[in-house]
């Protein structure tokens, strides 16, 4: 019996030690792949505005942790309003682990209510969430309006960048299901040009400028230096607790569940995804190096110092997003297509 005892505990260190190998080489094997490579992250917006300023904060650090050390450098790919590095990343790049993406957090739904495009959404995979993306709706005193239940009294112009952009969108919906009077004037490059029609008063809203924005550029906002009309998230976010949610404006259940669908973009925000077809053991590194960046102390410093918003959740969570979306019911689709092409 001793015998067979020995023989045994023999053969399971063996075992052990035989795993350990394993996980050794693979690691290895990560690190071979990686090292002396450059692994480009495409941004899908022109530079300096929100998505560059998270992709490239996560281009400084990401390297860093992914085994090898690769250099990471970030290249902004505008366009197509933010689809072209998505066309991109999904029919054109490496799917090697080398090429990820920061693109538009309304993919999913935009796909959803587009198959033309051919591309499914659920077929790349997040490596992990920088932040969550509310967008707020700022009026100036000077426009007369106190709170959304006067924009359901008369005509209050909006201004947007195309008629699919986010605030133009929301403005649809919020006309359609919560009795609001938008009038959307389109033609801006982006909110900080809707920001400065507002100041001049050639529109009275900013629809879509975001949370992180307001926080860093115009923080006597939350003040009460401006009227703060509805926010584009699924409750409301503990910095704003006075202003209600697009669900909460809607005055049905097709309108709630538009909006609510419409809100599930911010569950996205700013996050680095990777195209279809990378190796699963890349793809848990990178999510595993993604990880590992959250909690690096001098990425929590420089985001502080930068006073970027930082709220993380990993790929996998970011991915059953997009697999929930992709399942709304068919009424619902209807719907959205109706408020979002118009």
């Amino acid at each position: 019996m001793s015998r067979m005892r020995g023989c045994f505990t023999t053969l399971f260190a063996i075992f052990v030690s035989q795993l350990a190998f394993a996980g050794a080489s693979h690691a290895e094997s990560i690190a071979d792949f990686y090292r002396g490579k450059t692994v480009r992250v495409f941004i899908g917006y022109g530079a300096g505005g929100n998505y560059d300023l998270y992709g490239r904060v996560a281009t400084e650090f990401l390297g860093r942790h992914i085994p090898g050390n690769p250099t990471v450098i970030a290249v902004n790919m505008p366009g197509a309003g933010g689809f072209k590095a998505v066309d991109y990343l999904y029919r054109v790049a490496p799917q090697d682990g080398t090429h990820l993406g920061v693109v538009a957090q309304q993919l999913a739904l935009t796909l959803l209510v587009d198959d033309k495009m051919g591309i499914d959404p659920r077929r790349f995979s997040y490596l992990g969430r920088l932040t969550s993306m509310v967008d707020v709706a700022v009026a100036l005193p000077k426009s007369g309006l106190t709170s959304f239940a006067d924009t359901r009294k008369r005509e209050v112009t909006v201004g947007a960048g195309q008629s699919t952009s986010t605030s133009a969108i929301y403005a649809r919906a919020l006309n359609a299901y919560a009795g609001s009077k938008f009038k959307i004037v389109t033609g801006y490059s982006g909110t900080a040009e809707i920001q400065l029609a507002v100041e001049r008063g050639e529109v009275d809203v900013n629809g879509g400028e975001s949370l992180p924005a307001i926080i860093v550029q115009f923080p006597e906002w939350l003040q009460g230096k401006a009227v703060l009309l509805y926010q584009s998230g699924l409750k409301r976010y503990s910095m704003l607790p006075n202003t209600p949610t697009m669900s909460e404006l809607s005055t049905g259940d097709e309108g709630r569940a538009v909006m609510s669908a419409l809100a599930g973009t911010s569950e996205i925000g700013r996050s680095v995804l990777a195209p279809p077809g990378v190796p699963p053991e890349r793809m848990a590194a990178l999510r595993a190096a993604f990880a590992a960046m959250m909690k690096d102390p001098q990425f929590i410093a420089t985001t502080e110092k930068r006073k970027l918003m930082i709220d993380g959740a990993t790929g996998e969570q970011m991915d059953a997003v997009t697999r929930d979306t992709m399942k709304l019911p068919k009424a619902t689709i209807d719907a959205l297509r109706r408020v979002m092409q118009n």
